[in-house]
């Protein structure tokens, strides 16, 4: 889990100009987050990483996709954990940050 989530902060990085939500390590908490955030990690769906979660925010990792994010944070939205999603749905969410930016 930390190699992917190693991927999540370096992607992270790459698009911190127009990315509405912050990628995370697993050693911070969401509830240190401003209200109306979305945090989001890069988690794979194996039992292993689903545990590792489970231990570290005390529930089961919660799946969203790119657009359920762009929504959220639309509604000002905040969320009490972080939220889950693979890698292809954090470029999904990427792309979409900057075109909504370069409207």
């Amino acid at each position: 889990m930390r190699r992917l989530t190693a991927l999540a902060l370096s992607l992270a990085a790459a698009a911190a100009v127009h990315a509405p939500v912050k990628a995370q390590g697993p050693t911070r908490t969401a509830a240190s987050e401003p209200a109306g955030r979305q945090t989001v990690m890069i988690c794979a769906s194996d039992n292993a990483t689903r545990r590792a979660y489970q231990r570290e925010h005390g529930s089961a990792p919660v799946f969203v996709t790119a657009r359920e994010v762009m929504d959220a944070q639309r509604a000002g939205e905040a969320w009490s954990k972080p939220r889950c999603m693979n890698e292809q749905e954090y470029r999904r969410l990427i792309l979409l940050a900057n075109t909504r930016a370069s409207l």
